[in-house]
């Protein structure tokens, strides 16, 4: 004989069911919102990189043309 009849059982099959999507959808909530901000921080760094890459550039072209050329 099963702990519950088949009958009323389904109410708490529905409710475990309904957690547990819960769960996944708080789950992937929290994993989007990291997606997007290792996107931002990923962004940023780019950026980052590119101005130091264009300052390198700009030292290395005044240090081969020398200081006093025009």
């Amino acid at each position: 004989m099963p702990a519950l009849p088949l009958d009323s059982a389904g109410k708490y099959v529905a409710a475990a069911y309904l957690v547990f999507l819960g769960v996944i959808l708080i789950y992937v909530a929290i994993m989007a919102a990291r997606l997007g901000r290792v996107e931002r921080e990923i962004t940023e760094l780019d950026k980052l990189l590119e101005i130091r890459d264009e300052a390198n550039a700009t030292a290395r072209k005044s240090t081969v043309d020398g200081p006093n050329s025009e």
